[in-house]
Formats: structure tokens, sequence, C-alpha cells
């Protein structure tokens, strides 16, 4: 065997090894900016989920440690989003202020280059998008313990935007305040999903301590910093941004905690990428029966349903629309075939979006 290596051996290998990967970055990010001014003259989309899926597939089927694969996605995430930016800087609307669950999602999925523009309501991200005053926009749909998120479904009712993509983030929720010290709180405020996820373990520890609703668990990091009696239900990166203590980490109610995203935008509907998921929009009559004759073309074409949900139709009491997410792109014949047999059993299909499904979280 070879004798071992010194010290500075081994650093003046890691200095050689930097080298290539620097010359080697740029080069990457030369062809990128050939790609850019390429779809530039095509007018092509330059935010493409499909692309950078199959990128993050065939790093990690390369990876043979000793790096994890949670840690090669985190570099990459950083190399592509770098590499759009060089394309074409993108501005990415979601709720605000800074550290809240949606704008951590958006920077897992447009890396720290993009420009977040920070809104006060999920409504107000679909309309910076339908406007065009943003590139996109990022909105929570679901939680995996509290459920779907109302508002969200409801704008895409009447929204013309598209479903780009999905991104699942692990939700890990901690009880925040300016002295971190569970004697001194005398309110906890944080988005109702927030509270929702958390009411168990709130309930068992303080019962007594009433609870309050804000529009975003970072406004209510922004109270707990500005009032020593309040504390806040929200993420690490909320204490670190707001300078809090933690009184408590992890107290959601489910310790596998995810939240679904969706990256909504104006692009059309890209192509299938062979590993895909659908969103639709159905309006049933109110007779008996109607949902299961809606629903059986679904079955008869081997398409695979991931979720249903049902939102009151406004105007019309004890009336629903249905949202349905399903395996597969619109463009699949087995899936055109499913939509063509349901939209003769329905008032009304819309389609939200095909969309690459979302790789598990790291």
């Amino acid at each position: 065997m070879p004798p071992p290596r010194s010290l500075e051996e081994l650093r003046t290998e890691i200095d050689r090894l930097d080298d290539r990967l620097i010359k080697l970055l740029n080069q990457r990010a030369a062809v990128v900016v050939q790609v850019g001014e390429l779809k530039s003259r095509t007018k092509s989309v330059y935010f493409t989920p499909d692309r950078e899926k199959r990128v993050y597939q065939r790093v990690l089927e390369q990876n043979r440690g000793p790096l994890d694969d949670a840690s090669v996605r985190a570099i990459y995430r950083e190399i592509i989003a770098a590499c759009l930016s060089l394309e074409r800087p993108l501005r990415v609307a979601c709720l605000g202020p800074e550290g809240t669950f949606s704008h951590e999602a958006l920077e897992r999925q447009f890396g720290t280059r993009a420009e977040a523009v920070l809104l006060p309501s999920f409504s107000a991200v679909f309309d910076e998008v339908e406007h065009g005053r943003v590139d996109y926009g990022i909105v929570p749909v679901e939680n995996s313990t509290h459920g779907v998120v109302a508002e969200t479904l409801d704008r895409f009712v009447a929204s013309p935007l598209n479903i780009k993509s999905e991104a699942l983030l692990r939700i890990d929720q901690c009880l925040l305040s300016k002295s971190g010290r569970v004697d001194r709180i005398k309110r906890i405020v944080s988005h109702p999903q927030s509270l929702g996820q958390c009411r168990q373990w709130l309930a068992e520890h303080l019962p007594q301590v009433p609870l309050e609703e804000v529009a975003s668990n970072a406004r209510a990091a922004e109270r707990a910093r500005d009032d020593s009696g309040v504390a806040a239900v929200a993420g690490l990166t909320a204490a670190h941004r707001y300078k809090l203590r933690v009184v408590a980490r992890n107290i959601q109610d489910q310790a596998n905690n995810f939240t679904r995203f969706f990256v909504i935008g104006r692009d059309p509907i890209a192509k299938a990428s062979g590993d895909d998921k659908s969103s639709l929009l159905l309006s049933v009559s109110h007779t008996a029966g109607a949902l299961h004759r809606v629903l059986k073309p679904f079955a008869d074409h081997q398409v695979s349903l991931c979720s249903i949900e049902s939102r009151p139709l406004k105007g019309r009491p004890w009336e629903y629309l249905f949202f349905l997410d399903l395996v597969g792109h619109v463009d699949e014949p087995r899936v055109k075939r499913a939509l063509a047999a349901v939209a003769k059993r329905c008032h009304a299909v819309k389609v939200l979006g095909s969309y690459p499904a979302a790789l598990p979280p790291p």
C-alpha cells in the first residue's frame, strides 16, 4: 500500500480538484448562456421543470458517495439556479414576509438567485402572475397533517394560470419567542395552517394560552420579535431571520409533516416527461350517483387518482366542485380517452396542469 499522505499533500490535492471544478462549472455556465440565447430567439420557455428533474435524476444515479444524495441535490439546486439566472433572471412571487415556508419553498425550487416578490396573501400571488408582473408564483396546495389550502384551490376556479411543477417541503414547526421562556407566553400567533398542524401539542402543553391567526408564520415571528408576551409557531428559518429563541422544536402533531406546493405560471402545459401528474377541476350535477359515474372512466382506462377534494360551488348551496390529481399527462392516450368520457358525464372539466411528479424530499 502507498504511504499515507500528509495534511499538506491532501490540501494540495483539494486545491487541484477545486481548480478543475471551477473550470467545469464555468464551461457549463457558458453552454447555459447559449441555451438562453437560443430560447430568446425561439421564444421558448425558460423554466423547464421536466429538464431539471432529469438532471437531478441523472446526477443522483451517478453519485457513488461519500456525499449523500441530499447533499448532491442541494449543490445542484444552486448550480441550476445560478445557471438559470444567466439564461434570464426570474421574478417569483410567494407569501411573505421573509421566513415563511412559502419563501423557503421558493428558494428550494428556484435557488437564492431568483428575485423573490413577497406578498400578503396567496390570492395576491395569483394576481401578480396573472397580470404578468412576475414570471411565476409558488403557493401551497395541501399539507399532510392539516389538509388542503382552501384559498389556493378556490383561486384556481377562475384563474387562467397553469400548474408548472410541484414541490414537497418538509415542515418542522417550532414555538418561538423573544425570551425563549414558556412562562412568559401570553399569546400564540401563526398562520391558520401552522396552528392546525400543531393543535394537539398546543392543547396539551399550553391549553390556557389563546391562539391568534395572522396572515403568515413569518408575520407571527415579527409579532414575537416586537412583543415579549407573544410566541410564534414558525420554522427555524424564521427564528434565524427574526432573532428569536426556540421554546420547543418539532411541535407538529405528525412527525412526517410535508406541504405540497405548486409553481403557477402563464406558460402553456409542457410536453409529457414520462413521469407526470395532472390536476383537474370537475363540476358535476347534484344528483345521486353523479360523482360515481364521472369517476368510473378513470378506472375503465386504468388511470390512477392520487387525490380528490371537494369545494362548495359559490352561489349554489349544497353543490360542489371537485379537484382531482391523477397519475399521467393529459396528452397520454389513456388519459385522453378517460377525459373524453368524463367530459360527457359532467358539466365542465378544466385541466389545471400536467407537470413532472416531484422527487421525494431528501
